[in-house]
């Protein structure tokens, strides 16, 4: 018998004979966030209202005291930007307030040089006593570029700069932007950073002064064909998962204002090569085509008749205990020329690699899922790594006996019990599977609880779903 008979037996068992597993009426689901008030015109210059709204570049820090911090590039829907590094914060990662500006202006010596007219893609760490908050300065489409780093007791002020990290400029092959900084398995720090041009660098840190312990521009980790806008590879991110003992490189590819797409490899050693699920190396600008390096874990998306998302990116990580999120930008399909922060839970496969919940976080929390919730209608996606634009959802239905589609269709699913979901779908080539991990979540489109799915096929293309019929909600 094969597994999918095999499943096929396990799933009609316990939908006939009864499942050990939490009745429906335990399981936890979240309650209502904070709905942000979409393309908000009336309070468009009334910095104290944008939680969520303007924001591009966010990188994540959790205090001491358990407060997180974003941080991001200087933005403004309907205007020109005030620089200084927005600041807000949050103590749930739901509900995100205002903080204000690290700087008032750019710092005199970055703009000096660069003469970029506000700050991008900051990122901010803390090493021992002290927060160190690094910053970019340039100008769209050049690399005369200034990273340069300010230090403070405090993640709200006042900080005090420190001058240049990195600087480059034309004729080097490297741009100095995107800064971030990461820990290694031993503890030593290290610095990444780097868009589009010569590709993603990494060299040593010094922990006291928070800049590189070596001269010149590092080691490059990544990199993409750049003879046009599609080679983009930028927004560098990169951590350590202990659990794993591998280190992981998220990027965003394309252009940050239709396309962009999250992308990661992993590697044994933080200095690479970083491999996609493929093995391809993200390094490897021969390979052709460019669209295929890398595993594609987000990008566009739209469920069903709802407007969708675009162009989600330049991400950072927060590993927080047991739980890890990944915090973007995206815009809406409905007005692109707008920018919102996005936390979701990251979760992890079992041959280890980071996928990405569909929809954004709400308190939820990974738990066992009845068996008896899964047989329905469902909306699923796939980021196909060869499309760059919006993914549309297309119907999946889950039937009871452990069919797909059909009561006698060769397409089966098959579920661990726990939270693990595999479709089978059969072929003339053969069986190919998708493996997904079911959670609770909030359905931000139709304003209500839900179950979603996220995981990757057999080829490392990412998948994700949304339970279609409302579900009896029990609140956290």
């Amino acid at each position: 018998m094969n597994k999918i008979a095999i499943g096929l037996g396990v799933a009609a068992m316990l939908l006939i004979g009864g499942c050990s597993q939490s009745p429906r009426h335990e399981v936890a689901y979240p309650s209502a966030p904070p709905q942000t008030a979409m393309f908000d015109t009336v309070h468009i210059d009334d910095e104290a209202s944008w939680t969520t709204t303007n924001t591009h570049d966010p990188a994540i820090i959790k205090t001491d005291d358990g407060t997180y911090y974003v941080v991001s590039t200087d933005v403004k829907v309907g205007g020109p930007a005030r620089p200084g590094v927005m600041v807000r914060q949050s103590k749930d990662l739901i509900h995100w307030q205002w903080v204000g500006r690290a700087f008032d202006g750019v710092p005199a010596e970055a703009a000096a040089w660069s003469g970029g007219p506000n700050l991008w893609a900051p990122d901010a760490e803390k090493f021992g006593d002290k927060y160190y908050l690094y910053y970019s300065s340039s100008t769209f489409g050049s690399n005369r570029s200034y990273i340069g780093v300010a230090t403070s007791s405090s993640m709200e002020g006042p900080w005090q700069d420190e001058g240049e990290v990195v600087k480059t400029g034309e004729g080097d092959g490297p741009n100095a932007i995107d800064p971030n900084v990461v820990a290694d398995a031993d503890g030593k720090l290290w610095f990444v950073y780097g868009s589009f041009f010569d590709g993603i660098h990494i060299l040593p840190l010094d922990p006291v002064t928070g800049k590189p312990k070596e001269a010149g521009f590092g080691q490059r980790i990544a990199a993409r064909n750049t003879a046009s806008e599609s080679g983009a590879v930028e927004g560098p991110y990169l951590i350590y998962q202990p659990k794993l003992k591998k280190y992981f490189l998220f990027v965003s590819y394309d252009s940050l204002s239709s396309d962009y797409n999250v992308r990661v490899g992993r590697s044994d050693s933080i200095t690479g090569p970083y491999l996609d699920y493929n093995g391809r190396d993200l390094a490897d600008t021969a390979y052709d085509p460019q669209f295929d390096v890398g595993t594609k874990i987000m990008g566009g998306y739209k469920f069903g008749d709802a407007d969708g998302w675009i162009a989600p990116g330049h991400n950072s990580i927060l590993q927080d205990g047991d739980n890890d999120y990944i915090v973007h930008h995206a815009r809406p399909e409905a007005d692109p020329n707008w920018m919102y922060l996005h936390v979701r839970k990251l979760l992890w496969t079992a041959d280890g690699w980071p996928v990405v919940s569909p929809e954004r976080y709400a308190g939820e929390k990974v738990q066992p899922i009845p068996l008896t919730e899964l047989a329905d209608e469902w909306q699923r996606v796939v980021h196909e790594r060869l499309i760059d634009g919006v993914a549309e959802s297309k119907t999946l239905r889950l039937l009871a006996n452990g069919r797909i589609g059909t009561e006698d269709g060769e397409d089966a699913w098959t579920f661990d019990g726990d939270h693990t979901l595999t479709l089978h779908w059969r072929s003339g080539d053969g069986e190919q599977t998708e493996t997904l991990l079911v959670l609770t979540s909030w359905d931000w489109e139709l304003n209500r609880a839900t179950l979603v799915f996220t995981g990757l096929d057999d080829q490392g293309q990412a998948v994700w779903g949304k339970k279609v019929s409302p579900v009896v909600q029990s609140p956290e």
